[in-house]
């Protein structure tokens, strides 16, 4: 059995409908998030995904909090990646969506090891955010903008705010969601 087999036999169907879900979602929301992002960050000369990365980085994030399992966030990127490249959907990124979109995955499955105990909670998930949105930005910045060091420094501490509001967001929801999981639905 090759070691890929073997990395995805670890998580269960619900898991992979969980990062399946998560990676369209984030998407599906880029399209969305991006022009608005533009409104503010135009004037200022940033591009907008470094705002807007960490509202649609936050799906990686509570998908990895969902299902925490080590490489969900990996997972969630690599089906990032192939959604882009199979529906041409969002971006001109080509066949180097395959690392602009794996590699924010990865960040945050590294955050979340570096977290140690406390990876799932705000702290944790705060750090997987920004690591995530400042994955991305230098990625992007790096491949496509070339951005010249003073615009790429504003651009990555920009990047680490919203990755980190990203990160909140995303500790809030799994919080909500775990309501579900334990049964805190039902009626009384």
């Amino acid at each position: 059995m090759g070691l890929f087999q073997s990395f995805l036999r670890r998580f269960s169907m619900y898991d992979m409908v969980v990062i399946a879900l998560m990676a369209a979602l984030g998407i599906a929301t880029k399209p969305v998030i991006v022009p608005l992002a533009h409104i503010i960050t135009g004037p200022l000369y940033v591009p907008g995904g470094v705002i807007a990365g960490g509202f649609y980085m936050m799906w990686i994030v509570l998908g990895a909090a969902i299902v925490r399992k080590k490489g969900a966030g990996i997972l969630i990127g690599l089906v990032q990646a192939i959604l882009v490249l199979a529906l041409g959907v969002y971006g001109t990124h080509g066949a180097m969506s395959i690392i602009t979109y794996s590699l924010p995955g990865a960040a945050v499955d590294l955050a979340l090891l570096v977290s140690g105990k406390r990876c799932y909670e705000m702290a944790g998930l705060f750090l997987a955010g920004i690591m995530a949105n400042l994955t991305g930005t230098f990625l992007s910045s790096l491949v496509f903008f070339r951005l010249p060091l003073v615009p790429l420094l504003l651009s990555l501490s920009a990047a680490s705010l919203s990755g980190g509001m990203g990160g909140i967001i995303a500790f809030q929801l799994s919080k909500q969601l775990s309501k579900f999981q334990e049964g805190g639905c039902s009626e009384k």
